[in-house]
């Protein structure tokens, strides 16, 4: 398997994680706000929800889309070399642009959910929604850094290419 399969693959891959993450998390927030129905929980719950639907929404289409890239950089690789740079390499240098904004506001939201946490100790709702909101944060921030590391290797080797 060459570097651009491995990286569409893992892409797909990471993907599906992030998807079942995403539903498992909905999951953990539908027992809280319905099963245990505390202040606490019910403040965790909400941020897991709201980060959850992102996750599925962009798993899901990240999942959907990486076939398709497969398929449309293999097709730039054999026959049109110089697309390469004018399409691939500018996709990705973008894609590697917003992995920056990405972690920004990750590291925002995972200082916000602390902030939030250890702030609110008379708040039992508010408390438990900075817990969700650094756990949603930490997790999408673990990720982005395997998906940007991953990002990186395959623009290395599409600049091999041009």
């Amino acid at each position: 398997m060459n570097q651009l399969e491995k990286y569409f693959y893992a892409e797909k891959y990471e993907s599906i994680f992030f998807v079942l993450v995403g539903i498992l998390a909905i999951a953990f927030a539908a027992y809280f706000l319905i099963k245990i129905k505390q202040p606490f929980y019910n403040g965790v719950a909400y941020p897991l929800i709201a980060v959850a639907f992102i996750q599925i929404a962009v798993g899901s289409s990240v999942y959907i889309r990486s076939p398709k890239d497969i398929v449309r950089v293999k097709e730039i690789v054999a026959t049109n070399t110089s697309k390469i740079k004018t399409q691939e390499i500018s996709r990705m240098q973008v894609v590697m642009k917003n992995f920056i904004i990405y972690r920004w506001v990750e590291i925002v939201l995972l200082i916000a959910g602390m902030i939030m946490f250890l702030y609110f100790q008379s708040s039992a709702f508010y408390k438990g929604f900075g817990l969700g909101l650094f756990i949603q944060a930490s997790f999408l921030l673990l990720l982005d850094y395997f998906a940007e590391r991953r990002g990186a290797i395959y623009l290395e080797y599409l600049q091999t290419l041009n």
